[in-house]
């Protein structure tokens, strides 16, 4: 395996990392900094596909690897999270649904490598899902079982559903509005300003808004000649 290939391999092992530490804490009942592992191999998932582009060391034994590391970080992780926190509580109800997201995420992934579909994500992408749910222990919000099950399975069936979701990581410099990014980007520094540990929570919940009324925010950000292209491309 070359250099430029074992570089982006490296990224996705600490998402993998990230994950089973998580899953370490959480057996500890150090359920926050649990939750935050899950945020941290979020960010090392967003940087492993951006390295091998730049790098030209994409291969499938990579994408392989990421599905890997994903369903554990933003599949198990999360689940064996929420159950411990809260829908334990729901016994045997609470286990199958915490079962029932670990399982959509894989199901998610697995659709994402064998069906390539341009564009938006079809359904909520596991980084996301996953986040999300542990976002509630981010940010200190004690809800009760019953809701926690009701979230964990409405997230689960959005991940596997066709809704589509933003998809941003083909954007360039060419092809992105200097002017939007710079709004997004504010968008992110003020959240985490005004409302810290509640951040990714309000964040995430953005995103899985913007899907469900068809707001795509990859298509916001494009110049219009780059969206005219793509639209072009599309038809």
């Amino acid at each position: 395996m070359e250099f430029r290939q074992i570089v982006p391999n490296m990224v996705t092992s600490g998402n993998l990392l990230c994950g089973i530490f998580s899953l370490m804490m959480t057996l500890h009942g150090r359920y926050v900094p649990a939750a935050w592992l899950i945020f941290f191999a979020v960010i090392f998932d967003g940087f492993d596909g951006k390295v091998a582009r730049m790098l030209g060391g994409g291969s499938q034994f990579g994408l392989e690897f990421d599905s890997l590391a994903d369903l554990v970080s933003f599949g198990v992780a999360p689940s064996i999270l929420l159950y411990q926190v809260s829908v334990r509580e729901l016994h045997i109800i609470g286990a199958v649904v915490a079962c029932f997201f670990a399982l959509c995420v894989a199901l998610r992934l697995a659709r994402f490598n064998v069906v390539h579909v341009p564009g938006p994500f079809q359904g909520l992408p596991c980084p996301a899902g996953g986040l999300f749910v542990a976002s509630f222990v981010i940010a200190g919000i004690k809800l009760p079982a019953w809701v926690t099950a009701i979230v964990l399975g409405f997230v689960g069936f959005l991940m596997i559903s066709s809704i589509p979701y933003a998809n941003m990581k083909k954007l360039t410099k060419k092809t992105a509005n200097k002017t939007k990014c710079f709004a997004l980007l504010s968008l992110f520094v003020i959240s985490f300003v005004c409302l810290k540990s509640s951040a990714p929570l309000f964040l995430f919940a953005l995103y899985i808004v913007s899907g469900l009324i068809r707001f795509d925010w990859g298509q916001w950000i494009l110049k219009p000649e780059a969206r005219d292209e793509a639209l072009s491309h599309k038809n």
